[in-house]
């Protein structure tokens, strides 16, 4: 193999980990307590008739809400450095902001939070930093 040959192979090898390693970085960053989404049942008299049926959703499309949903909390998430790392990851608070745009009624008013309805049950579901 001639030397300009193996030279511009092993540059392009290295440009393909480097573009790798940079596409799985960002997940492994944070700093900071996590961030954790949360889902309280509610008594549905003290809450308004709006709510977002999550019932049909898929774990991959809201891994945060439906793990809250099941637990009481999501798995945590960290914010990273520089705000990078929401650029490039899934948060919490894309969730909670995809639950917004679907039915802005559904909030609690004065709170952060928003009514959902999984199963024929009520949740209140929040973003939260213990």
């Amino acid at each position: 193999m001639r030397r300009v040959t193996r030279n511009f192979l092993i540059g392009v090898g290295i440009v393909i980990v480097a573009l790798l390693a940079l596409g799985a970085l960002p997940s492994y960053l944070g700093t900071g307590d996590p961030y954790y989404l949360t889902a309280e049942p509610v008594n549905e008299t003290d809450v308004s008739d709006e709510a977002v049926n999550v019932s049909e959703f898929s774990a991959r499309r809201y891994p945060y809400l439906l793990g809250a949903l099941e637990d009481g909390r999501s798995e945590g998430y960290q914010r990273g450095p520089f705000g990078i790392k929401g650029s490039f990851t899934h948060s919490p608070f894309d969730e909670y902001d995809a639950l917004v745009v679907q039915n802005p009624d559904a909030r609690v008013d004065g709170e952060d939070a928003i009514l959902v309805d999984f199963n024929g049950q009520r949740y209140r579901v929040t973003v939260v930093q213990p």
